[in-house]
């Protein structure tokens, strides 16, 4: 067996069950969950039109490289949301089985590890536990770089020693960030290019969160914006990660893309092709749909900017930073033990979220989730304030 496998930690639903296991919560309330980023709005009917009407692609073996018509369609929705040129659909995007697995399986045609230092793979602390078990079965060492309330919950390269940023092979960034919500901006885009021409290592942007922000918000800077911008126009070493997922509320179609950096991309293409990745001809076909309307979209940022204008007031003593820049998830500080936090929720008021320290590692003397709880707004709105009743009326019962 691969001996890298040991090295993986249960993944956090995992653990929040075994928390949980064995309380019975308050008899007469129903449960509320809030725990996990699963978006729950209707899938639009153009999508489901869209499957139906191309039933007959299961028929046939699907190219690894996508529809043409699909990486066009990829390829306008970039050009016009980010404002950048037309990427070439032909080198520079590529489909993929959502953003999950291609972030995955990045790290396995990126990471070297048979130099005679062991490579690092850089990654935001909370994160994705998916970047996590690339680095691991990559062959890499993880570095956790801390994302706190007192920075902004900015990555702070300048405290990654050189020694680590010399053998640093891949960093992953979150933005909008999962789970503080934080949007990177130009200038934290321009040292972290600074930093990957000094050092060589490619750059994985998880951008699966970029189209659920405030209304009343700029859209965020996505990678390739800030790379166009910065006069980076080959994209050199930069790869994002998009998702139709939580855009357009289908992750059971476990649709999304990869583009950027087309030398990159020849050689993901080439790892997919033996890795058997390629997307059904039915997805393929509703993915198209989803990225030529932006109508489903917007509704979607309404319904969630009626559950956070609801919310936020009534949460406002607990939100470290404010309301989020983007993303659907509340990180609130519960002024004690994360885990106990959790548990006594659930028993008192049965509701259920994440602990922070489930999303991040003990990493150089802390660790930077606990003492926090990711709160999830998927649920139905009304669910959700009912939930962030039950939420505040527990805290300030533990803090009166």
């Amino acid at each position: 067996m691969n001996p890298h496998l040991d090295l993986l930690q249960p993944y956090p639903f995992q653990k929040l069950k075994e928390l949980l296991h064995g309380i019975t919560p308050t008899a007469g309330l129903t449960h509320i969950d809030l725990s996990i980023g699963e978006p729950r709005h209707e899938t639009p009917a153009l999508i489901r039109q869209a499957i139906t009407e191309h039933l007959d692609g299961l028929s046939g073996y699907p190219a690894t490289i996508g529809l043409p018509s699909l990486r066009a369609a990829i390829a306008s929705w970039l050009a016009t949301r980010f404002d950048i040129p037309r990427p070439d659909d032909a080198t520079q995007v590529l489909p993929v089985n959502g953003s999950r697995e291609a972030l995955f399986a990045f790290a396995q045609t990126v990471v070297d590890a048979g130099g005679p230092e062991k490579p690092v793979v850089i990654s935001p602390n909370p994160f994705y536990q998916i970047y996590e078990g690339a680095a691991l079965l990559a062959g890499a060492e993880p570095w956790y770089l801390p994302t706190l309330p007192e920075n902004g919950f900015r990555m702070q390269f300048d405290d990654v020693p050189a020694s680590v940023l010399s053998r640093t092979q891949l960093v992953y960034v979150c933005s909008p960030g999962n789970p503080t919500g934080h949007v990177m901006n130009l200038d934290e885009w321009r040292d972290l290019f600074a930093l990957s021409d000094r050092h060589g290592f490619v750059i994985a942007s998880d951008e699966c969160y970029s189209e659920i922000y405030p209304p009343q918000n700029e859209p965020p800077l996505g990678a390739l914006a800030a790379a166009w911008q910065l006069g980076r126009t080959d994209y050199r070493n930069l790869v994002v990660f998009s998702s139709l997922s939580k855009r357009s509320n289908v992750p059971g179609m476990r649709s999304g893309f990869v583009a950027g950096d087309a030398k990159l991309l020849q050689k993901f293409l080439l790892y997919r092709t033996y890795h058997g990745s390629a997307m059904s001809p039915v997805v393929q076909h509703a993915s198209i749909a989803a990225w030529q309307d932006e109508a489903h979209v917007a509704e979607n940022r309404r319904l969630y900017a009626e559950k956070f204008a609801a919310l936020s007031p009534m949460l406002a003593q607990m939100i470290p930073a404010g309301q989020p820049d983007a993303s659907f998830y509340f990180w609130l500080s519960t002024g004690i033990d994360d885990t106990e936090f959790t548990r006594r929720l659930y028993a008192e008021q049965h509701v259920t979220v994440l602990p922070g320290s489930y999303l991040a590692r003990d990493f150089a003397g802390s660790n930077p989730g606990r003492g926090f709880v990711r709160v999830a707004l998927v649920a139905p709105t009304e669910a959700c304030i009912e939930g962030g009743k039950r939420i505040l009326s527990f805290y300030q019962q533990l803090h009166s």
